[in-house]
């Protein structure tokens, strides 16, 4: 990942996961928790892409995997959100540009109930029978609801920054590919026309030479 992303991602994470810790948490909502961090991993990996996706989703995974008051086994937030995180960027549009909000709102009701069936399923394979105890269809409904809710506050303005991120011009540009051979591109194609150009009216005189000594020898020649 570039140097920008990593600087943009790291903050937003961390804020996101204390808010979620401190704020949401002790909200005591019916069924599950409104889940920031889920909404800021989707956020990034919809401007980044599939392996910016699944990069901040483990690390962010793996942060609230430690972080207290954590009562899971490490690594398992982490596998759901990596898995999220990939899945999110595959729907990245071509351009980075997202006309409509349809497509961002699907995206974080499937996320929202995938993490939830995901991590209640590793949770089985690990011998975690919690969701069975609280009720799944509850909480896949109050996930999606929470997060479809807190979703308009949370993901355009991540989108945002991670826009003004990428566009920045400090950026490291030795992990910039395209931009870098954008810009050799233009500049090779640049010269190339220069060159061109220089070489066209370098003939153009030349021909013109030619012409204005064979003018001359015919005079001469007519004389």
């Amino acid at each position: 990942m570039r140097v920008n992303r990593i600087l943009l991602s790291v903050p937003l994470i961390v804020v996101a996961l204390v808010i979620q810790v401190s704020v949401l948490a002790r909200l005591h909502l019916p069924g599950a928790v409104p889940d920031l961090l889920l909404l800021t991993v989707l956020g990034l990996a919809l401007i980044y892409g599939h392996v910016g996706g699944a990069l901040i989703g483990f690390g962010a995974g793996l942060l609230a995997d430690l972080a207290p008051p954590a009562d899971h086994a490490a690594g398992r937030y982490a596998l759901v959100l990596c898995v999220i995180g990939y899945l999110a960027g595959l729907v990245k549009p071509e351009t980075g540009r997202i006309k409509s909000a349809t497509g961002p709102m699907v995206v974080v009701v499937a996320a929202a109930i995938g993490s939830t069936l995901l991590y209640a399923g590793v949770g089985a394979l690990v011998g975690d029978t919690s969701a069975r105890h609280v009720g799944l269809t509850g909480l896949l409904f109050s996930a999606a609801l929470y997060d479809l809710l807190l979703a308009p506050f949370v993901v355009p303005g991540v989108m945002f920054l991670a826009r003004r991120a990428d566009n920045d011009p400090l950026a490291d540009t030795g992990s910039g590919g395209k931009a870098s051979d954008i810009s050799s591109g233009w500049l090779s194609s640049g010269t190339g026309l220069r060159i061109g150009g220089q070489r066209g009216s370098l003939k153009m005189k030349a021909a013109r030479s030619r012409m204005a000594r064979a003018g001359r020898i015919k005079g001469v020649k007519r004389l």
